[in-house]
């Protein structure tokens, strides 16, 4: 007769540990950022120049709405940083001047969540630059309806005559 010892091995988990690997892994799903960007393209209408000497004069803001950004950061304390910046496209003259600034708040249905900053005019650059900021306390802040407008100064006669394009690009990351 032959005999043999089996050792059977259970390892039973807390319900504390279950927990906190439940947490660990909802807490890395919900560290996703977004941003959403909408609005149409600004061409600003720029008057013709019809006497010799004169330059072009002030400056030229799109609608209050021309971007429309909806914004998301994770829940327990997160915080979400919207950057701007432009890239050329194709070209763009380095003496006009394209700001941006947040016109409205848009709308949540976070009690406790904040959005601030951005409601004064930013120079956009080519090195993306915080525009807002937007906070969650105890739940998912999710914004809708951020409107945006633009701005374009520096317009001048000693600019050369040429269509310039740029493209403002939105981005998200946590602080």
């Amino acid at each position: 007769m032959k005999s043999s010892n089996h050792i059977t091995f259970h390892k039973r988990f807390p319900a504390i540990y279950i927990c906190i690997v439940l947490f660990i892994l909802l807490s890395h799903i919900s560290k996703a950022q977004s941003v959403t960007v909408s609005g149409t393209n600004w061409t600003p209408s720029i008057p013709t120049i019809t006497e010799a000497g004169s330059n072009y004069t002030g400056t030229y803001q799109s609608a209050t709405n021309q971007v429309i950004l909806g914004v998301s950061v994770p829940l327990l304390l997160g915080n979400g940083k919207v950057s701007i910046h432009y890239e050329p496209n194709p070209t763009w003259n380095n003496s006009l001047v394209l700001s941006a600034k947040r016109t409205s708040n848009g709308t949540t249905l976070c009690a406790l969540c904040t959005i601030t900053g951005g409601t004064a005019y930013q120079t956009v650059t080519q090195t993306a630059i915080e525009l807002f900021r937007v906070q969650a306390v105890l739940s998912l802040a999710s914004y809708t309806g951020i409107n945006v407008q633009l701005q374009l100064s520096g317009v001048s006669v000693t600019i050369p005559a040429a269509s310039y394009n740029s493209k403002v690009v939105f981005t998200i990351s946590g602080i």
